[in-house]
């Protein structure tokens, strides 16, 4: 018989170990016994002998059917896969000279990325003598955070690095939904 899928544990006769600590479908320990008795055992009951700890002295091994056991692994996995979300960090640039309606643009495509759950980073660019007045960009980060404050909190203060000023806002964490 041709094995379906590469297994992670070796199962009965693929175990050559003299000597195995067996336990048994239900997890109670059944002691220490040679490899033949634990699989003569497995044969018995119709179950599978499962090494699954190999680097124990001496080897673990346990009773179990193992087509349902790997079944119940990969649906638990593809569920874990399933819920899982990456965030991602959304940029939104702007200059110290931002006009009013530019400003709200800015402001409506990061409330839209907070809403989707993204991080966003928010950066203020200073160009030539911009960088004497870098408290004007540091105003306008407030205030966009606390135009934002009802969908996000604001991650860190603004901090200025080289020619930028950002800070970041992630989403509020949601109440459950009925």
């Amino acid at each position: 018989m041709l094995p379906i899928a590469n297994t992670a544990h070796q199962t009965n006769e693929e175990i050559r170990d003299k000597e195995v600590r067996l336990i048994s479908e239900s997890g109670e320990q059944l002691g220490i016994m040679s490899a033949q008795d634990a699989l003569r055992m497995a044969e018995e009951r119709e179950l599978d002998l499962v090494k699954i700890s190999p680097n124990a002295v001496p080897p673990v091994c346990k009773l179990m059917d193992y087509g349902k056991y790997r079944f119940e692994q990969t649906k638990r996995e593809k569920e874990a896969r399933k819920n899982q979300r990456v965030v991602e960090i959304k940029e939104v640039r702007m200059s110290p000279s931002i006009d009013i309606n530019d400003f709200n643009v800015k402001l409506r495509n990061a409330q839209k990325f907070l809403s989707e759950g993204n991080r966003c980073k928010i950066t203020v660019r200073f160009r030539g003598r911009e960088m004497a007045h870098t408290n004007i960009g540091q105003d306008l980060l407030i205030k966009f955070a606390e135009s934002c404050a009802e969908v996000a909190v604001m991650d860190k203060a603004p901090k200025l690095e080289g020619r930028h000023m950002s800070i970041f806002l992630s989403p509020k964490p949601n109440k459950e939904k009925k």
